[in-house]
């Protein structure tokens, strides 16, 4: 299965919003730790999700995060 990291962007006013969201939106990303700059003042947040197509890996948010957030597909590399 494809691997998708999802790069997601609010402003500083929108962090309350983003993170409620998921209470409205079953998806198996809620209750996971998760990447995030909103305390450091960078207001993103990156997840590593397995899925079927990026359409797939958008759904595991909710639509008011998912309409912030880049997917790109990505492989494993060794850096020599």
């Amino acid at each position: 299965m494809p691997t998708y990291v999802l790069h997601h962007q609010h402003e500083a006013h929108e962090c309350r919003a983003a993170f409620a969201s998921f209470k409205g939106h079953a998806s198996p990303l809620r209750h996971q730790a998760v990447l995030a700059s909103c305390r450091s003042g960078g207001h993103a947040i990156w997840w590593t999700v397995d899925a079927g197509s990026e359409a797939d890996a958008l759904a595991l948010l909710p639509f008011y995060v998912a309409e912030r957030t880049i997917a790109s597909g990505v492989t494993e590399v060794k850096i020599p």
